[in-house]
């Protein structure tokens, strides 16, 4: 999509569209996040929870292959363009980071997709919200290294 640009801007500017849409994302999945949160045992209704539950997981896996299949390559390729190689080796470092993050995000939906058993969900929760954490600080540093870093190369 973006390889076809003639200049910087042209390029690179469509990049900051992919990632705040993909942010736009992120928040949304903090709000449904903390909704479940909120629905705490044995108050909550089991079926709204489940609800709730499910929902996440949908919004977490989109999340998460958004930011594998979309926005991370195109960071690259623009830390690419710009021959930002320091900006590329610490995101190299970020992305391990993301990766792990991303199989304990796939593990907490591979759990709740086999079960109805919401027995460990609250203690659950707040692993992923953990994990969250570690991840968007990443992702965050990445974005800052690999994009806004140029963002006056782009001007």
């Amino acid at each position: 999509m973006l390889d076809n640009c003639k200049d910087a801007k042209e390029r690179w500017g469509g990049v900051s569209t992919i990632i705040d849409r993909w942010l736009e994302e992120r928040r949304k999945m903090l709000v449904s996040f903390c909704e479940l949160s909120a629905l705490k045992a044995p108050k909550a209704d089991e079926e709204v929870r489940g609800g709730k539950l499910r929902h996440l997981c949908e919004i977490l896996v989109d999340y998460v292959s958004a930011g594998h299949f979309e926005v991370y390559d195109q960071l690259i390729k623009e830390g690419r363009e710009f021959e930002d190689e320091e900006a590329l080796k610490e995101a190299s470092k970020l992305f391990a980071i993301v990766d792990q993050t991303t199989q304990e995000v796939l593990d907490f939906n591979d759990k709740y997709l086999e079960t109805d058993d919401l027995e460990t969900l609250d203690r659950d929760l707040s692993f992923l919200g953990e994990t969250l954490e570690t991840r968007f600080t990443a992702e965050d540093r990445m974005i800052a290294v690999l994009h806004t870093a140029h963002k006056d190369l782009v001007a």
